[in-house]
């Protein structure tokens, strides 16, 4: 892969947190405000969904966006009972009983009862939020050892909230939680070494931390490893374990790898075609508010591809899609010659799905 297509792909993994960010590209789109302030950002190559002759199927392409997580919620150790009922009144939503109790036990030096405090301060949960103090539970729990702790801090470090910004620091620290096995650190230390600015370009470095994160399950790193997978980047192409990665992010719910899974599946790319399938997760994918997903579902339902036809539901979904920047003067064109009372049908729909009038 050559260093411009490297860089590429950092940059859209390094893209800010945002709802899904794939971008499947119809035949043409419809400027925008959101549209336009696209066109800022490079977008990858284009993958296609086979077309049958005389069909109009779906075009799409995609490019990664996994999201950075900016906050940990800390596991509890299995032996500690103490712990536990900490973070049990943290799952139920307790804030105020798990401040409460993990200040007694950070009392007496519990490492998790100190991130957990962390948790509570960064996040204003249960008490106001106050970055300085997170910062210090963070640290004494890092310095105790605590994975967890060290990436909070990592990423504080990496923000400068509650102190200055010292990204030499955060690398350390993520370093550190990435070797003792926290997947988040592995995963955001990949995309630094992706990115090449905070630390030298290292794609094969980045691919290995990158599948470190994949295999203990994290969904973001999944999706982005078979981005790798699927360009070669760091790693020789393999059309098979990308898809099967993103089979499994899919799974977890990654909107990205849900549309990316769709898309193989449609075409039979490293799959066996499965039309009824990929388009089922561009359904849930549209009703997870992916532009994309919706476009793609569209071009399926006014044309009839993979599914029965539905004009007035494939209609509605261009229309919400072209709110997002997704427009596309074909389908804008089909939509004007549609009968008053269908053309009717789609806009109501678009319109109750968007909560407007």
């Amino acid at each position: 892969m050559t260093l411009s297509r490297i860089a590429l792909l950092a940059a859209l993994l390094l893209a800010a947190p945002a709802a899904a960010q794939v971008q499947i590209a119809p035949p043409a789109t419809v400027p925008s405000p959101s549209a336009e302030k696209a066109k800022e950002k490079p977008k990858a190559a284009p993958h296609t969904i086979t077309k049958k002759k005389k069909e109009a199927a779906p075009k799409p392409s995609a490019s990664p966006s996994p999201t950075l997580p900016a906050t940990v919620i800390p596991a509890p150790p299995a032996d500690n009972s103490n712990v536990d009922l900490v973070f049990g009144a943290y799952q139920r939503g307790q804030y105020k009983t798990a401040f409460d109790l993990a200040s007694a036990r950070a009392k007496t030096g519990d490492a998790k009862a100190m991130t957990m405090l962390g948790e509570l301060y960064s996040n204003a949960m249960g008490i106001r939020r106050d970055y300085a103090k997170a910062v210090e539970w963070y640290k004494r729990a890092s310095d105790a050892g605590d994975r967890e702790a060290m990436f909070a801090l990592a990423m504080l470090r990496m923000s400068g909230r509650g102190g200055p910004v010292d990204k030499g620091e955060a690398v350390k620290l993520m370093a550190s939680s990435a070797k003792l096995g926290e997947p988040k650190a592995a995963y955001n230390l990949a995309l630094l070494y992706l990115d090449g600015q905070t630390l030298p370009q290292d794609v094969k470095r980045s691919a290995e931390l990158l599948r470190q994160a994949a295999d203990a399950g994290l969904p973001e790193a999944q999706y982005a490893l078979a981005t790798f997978y699927k360009e070669g980047t760091g790693v020789p192409k393999d059309p098979d374990k990308a898809v099967r990665l993103l089979q499994a992010a899919s799974l977890a719910d990654n909107v990205d790898a849900e549309v990316e899974y769709a898309i193989a599946l449609f075409n039979g790319t490293g799959t066996p075609q499965n039309k009824p399938a990929a388009v089922a997760l561009l359904r849930k994918a549209s009703r997870q508010n992916s532009p994309i997903a919706q476009n793609r579902l569209a071009w399926v339902l006014i044309n009839g591809v993979g599914a029965p036809a539905d004009k007035v539901e494939g209609f509605k979904w261009h229309l919400v899609a072209k709110t997002a920047g997704k427009g596309d003067p074909e389908l804008d064109k089909q939509l004007a010659d549609l009968p008053a009372d269908d053309r009717a049908k789609a806009e109501a729909a678009a319109r109750k799905w968007l909560g407007t009038k």
